[in-house]
């Protein structure tokens, strides 16, 4: 055995034992954010497994297991996470691993979809609370999330010489509060609904 090799080694089984050291207090931590952004069913599992060969990571395989409904029955994530699970999941794991990071942005693309209610408000709210150290940019079409933003910009096509453009502006408060109201019931909002955005708005 080579002396590189050995030290390449004894390094990649410091990292390997470091890592199983944090696996139950990631999926702890995971699992609880989980139950807080409306899946209170759902469990993550990780799996590490040392390999004969050293790879470019160290000496480990892992996956990451997901259980959407208490059925015992861990799977890969890529395999059994719905879009709208897996969106969360991301926030979730996201959202550790920023607080010990020095992440400048983080973009959500529709992390909303399968939600409403509640658990859109708690993604509303941990993605607020990311947003204190950093940049955070979300695409969403859930009044509870567009509602904790520190700007609002609106996303809009329109026609130029027989070509569509996209383009995007950023709203002031009376037409964030109209926009956010749209979301709540409709393209004619209800009185009810703009006083709705309103608090959504000054908080």
């Amino acid at each position: 055995m080579s002396t590189a090799y050995k030290k390449a080694l004894d390094l990649a089984n410091e990292i390997s034992e470091e890592r199983k050291k944090q696996v139950k207090p990631l999926e702890e931590k995971v699992n609880k954010l989980l139950a807080q952004v409306g899946m209170p069913n759902a469990k993550i599992k990780v799996e590490i497994k040392d390999e004969d060969e050293l790879n470019s990571y160290g000496k480990n395989s892992i996956d990451f297991l997901f259980d959407a409904n208490r059925s015992k029955q861990f799977l890969p994530v890529r395999k059994v996470a719905s879009g709208g699970e897996l969106s969360r999941l991301m926030l979730c794991i996201k959202s550790l691993v920023a607080q010990k990071l020095d992440m400048p942005t983080l973009i959500f693309d529709e992390i909303d979809t399968g939600i409403s209610g509640e658990a859109a408000r708690q993604v509303g709210i941990i993605m607020k609370d990311l947003a204190d150290n950093r940049q955070v940019i979300c695409i969403t079409h859930q009044p509870q999330i567009a509602g904790k933003a520190n700007a609002h910009f609106f996303v809009y096509k329109e026609i130029a010489k027989d070509e569509v453009k996209t383009n995007i502006r950023l709203l002031n408060k009376d037409e964030r509060i109209t926009a956010i109201a749209k979301m709540l019931s409709g393209e004619k909002p209800t009185a009810a609904a703009m006083e709705n955005a309103r608090e959504m708005v000054g908080n």
